[in-house]
């Protein structure tokens, strides 16, 4: 099977429409409110004007540009990009990079939460110029909801339409904003580095304006989220295209902000005013389209990274569709929940997109900061770059990153507190789940499979005792082939004998790579005893059923296996071999006394354990012959127990 990215590095026409209505829909969006944003209440001066200008495209060419369109694309995990699968390549270097990874995914999700209502709001709110009276709130949520009630259909048909789309949406910019640059050509010279730096430095507060400015960046890591559905190369050529489309409109309605005459902007958007008044209504539509395309693009790569985070076992596991027969799009219909109710609870507390402004903006500087940290690990260590050469340009990114959050941190009591809010349960969430694994992991212990080799083949030639299954299989953590959970020893020895013709121990190991998809087999005992190692990348839903069922039939196929179909007591009236498949599940045991952290970690996982999909749906064990079997975990016993006999 051919993954997707396979074809993606390749350029043509429709790869590059392709990439406009994929990954541009958030950074694309931006000029509906970032002007709006600097300016806001502010006396209109060509300081302000031109400094917010030239901060917004410096911040386009040395974070957009130079940080994620030439360094950040580079590192592709075989085609594909994100937090996690920069994550994935470096993660052997240091283990700390863990909560860089988990801050990083958090607060993209965060922000999954705010672009769709503040870029659909912003779209919607042109029709205060053609009707004032009218309600956009209402307008707004049914918007955000039909976009979140549609993802379970999937986006194939839809989809086909976001390139043009979008492509008629960067036209518009391009053509509104040249047309002001024809009037008021001298705003080019605010193109110029000391317009920002007299901004920053001279301006009233002017360095707190950066919380504005940051909003024409926003969203950049979406460029390399999407790396593996478009391909780097396709990326780079159209940013091309959409940078000039977005920097002329900048211009374009600084232009207007200098020369149409008041001293205010009075709560007009100047991206609306540079507009045509015959063309607003078609602008408006166009402006909406794109503000959809925008939230769709998120809500999609939100799937994705939760999908990845459940394979690398950061995110509970839940349930995953797959809508349409396209390659790698999957639905996950608790996470299109939780992100339409943040979206709809984001919009009912803000009202409109100005006041959305203040909670834009801040967590995704986080998840900015975190790509920064794992980029450098890659470069240094994966790359092999000069460690001073990696330290000038960590310390370049980190210092500006960390200029626009200090920026930002004016917008927490504004309404930032509430995306850090919503991150921060996210990360807790994913801490909770990785690090209470880590303890659960800890405690299973491993014997030697081979010292049971002989025990296995007497059970199964025990005629005395009735035959559990033709086929018994168990999922192992263990690594070595030599060694299996005792666990799984003592649930088939122990009380009742599990008697089989072929014990099988399948063993799934997640790769760095996205799309590993290969299996090994190891015969222990000839025809009686066999291993299966499953190789899957993170970005491989962990189908075990079908894996399975397919390697039986190659060994059929190549006649390395007996099926064991034999006209005995377990097989007179049915031919067929039966395959069962034992899932071991482990509840909290009374029986522990924990530090408080381990009881925080411990109690909240098996809190989200019941909330989450079983582990046999999880690893996609629904038609198959299962039997669950409970153990309690025992972390650690108690050891002291004041506990008296009386006497008479």
């Amino acid at each position: 099977m051919k993954p997707a990215h396979s074809t993606a590095s390749k350029v043509s026409l429709g790869s590059l429409l392709v990439a406009l209505g994929i990954i541009y829909g958030d950074i694309g969006t931006s000029p509906l409110y970032v002007m709006k944003a600097i300016v806001d209440e502010k006396e209109i001066s060509e300081m302000l004007v031109f400094g917010g200008v030239s901060c917004v495209f410096w911040t386009l060419v040395f974070q957009t540009t130079f940080k994620y369109i030439i360094l950040t694309l580079t590192a592709d995990n075989h085609g594909e990009g994100g937090i996690f699968s920069l994550y994935a390549l470096v993660r052997r270097y240091g283990k700390g990079l863990v909560f860089s990874a988990m801050v990083g995914a958090a607060t993209l999700l965060a922000d999954g939460m705010i672009t769709p209502p503040i870029s659909v709001a912003s779209a919607v709110e042109g029709l205060a110029k053609v009707a004032p009276e009218l309600p956009t709130v209402p307008i707004v949520i049914v918007i955000i909801s039909m976009i979140f009630f549609f993802q379970r259909f999937g986006t194939q048909t839809v989809g086909k339409a976001f390139g043009p789309v979008m492509a008629v949406w960067f036209t518009m910019l391009l053509v509104l904003g040249l047309v002001q640059l024809i009037h008021y050509p001298d705003i080019i010279r605010a193109l110029s580095p000391h317009y920002a730096v007299q901004l920053l430095t001279r301006y009233p507060h002017g360095f707190w304006l950066l919380g504005a400015v940051f909003l024409c960046t926003t969203g950049a890591e979406a460029l390399y989220s999407d790396l593996g559905h478009c391909g780097k190369w396709n990326i780079r050529y159209t940013w091309i295209f959409v940078k000039t489309s977005l920097v002329v409109n900048y211009l374009g309605q600084a232009g207007w902000l200098l020369h149409h005459g008041d001293n205010f902007l009075l709560g007009r958007n100047p991206f609306y005013e540079i507009m045509p008044h015959w063309f607003l209504i078609p602008g408006i539509i166009i402006a909406t389209a794109a503000a959809i395309i925008a939230s769709q693009a998120l809500i999609s790569g939100s799937y994705t990274l939760i999908s990845e985070a459940m394979s690398l076992n950061f995110w509970p596991r839940v349930g995953v569709r797959q809508p349409t027969e396209l390659k790698g799009q999957i639905y996950i219909p608790s996470v299109n929940i939780m992100l339409w109710a943040g979206c709809i609870a984001v919009m009912l507390y803000f009202q409109n997109s100005e006041h959305m402004e203040a909670a834009y903006g801040l967590a995704i500087t986080l998840a900015m900061m975190t790509t920064t940290i794992l980029l450098s690990y890659y470069l240094y260590r994966v790359r092999k770059w000069p460690l001073a050469l990696v330290g000038f340009l960590s310390l370049l990114f980190i210092f500006i990153e960390l200029s626009f959050f200090v920026a930002n941190l004016k917008k927490f009591p504004e309404g930032g507190f509430i995306t850090l809010i919503i991150g921060g349960v996210l990360f807790g969430i994913m801490y909770t789940w990785y690090f209470a694994r880590k303890i659960n992991n800890k405690l299973v212990r491993f014997v030697d499979l081979y010292t049971y080799l002989p025990l296995l083949n007497d059970l199964s030639e025990d005629d005395a005792i009735p035959k559990f299954s033709t086929h018994l299989i168990y999922l192992t953590k263990a690594d070595h082939r030599s060694h299996i959970e005792e666990k799984v020893v003592k649930s088939i020895f122990s009380k009742k004998p599990k008697r089989a013709d072929v014990y099988w121990f399948l063993h799934l190991n997640r790769t760095d790579s996205p799309y590993t998809l290969n299996y090994e087999v190891h015969e222990l005992l000839d025809d009686k005893v066999i291993r299966i190692d499953i190789n899957l990348g993170f970005r491989i839903q962990p189908r075990t059923e079908l894996f399975f069922k397919k390697i039986v039939q190659d060994l059929v196929k190549n006649r390395e296996l007996n099926l064991h179909i034999r006209p005995d007591g377990s097989t007179k009236y049915n031919p067929e071999p039966d395959f069962k498949f034992v899932v071991i599940e482990k509840f909290l045991s009374l029986e522990n006394e924990f530090s408080l952290r381990d009881s925080l970690l411990l109690n909240s996982y098996f809190t989200l354990k019941k909330l989450s999909q079983s582990d046999e749906k999880a690893f996609g064990l629904d038609k198959s012959d299962i039997i669950v079997e409970d153990v309690p975990l025992l972390v650690q016993p108690v050891e002291k127990l004041d506990f008296k006999r009386l006497t008479s």
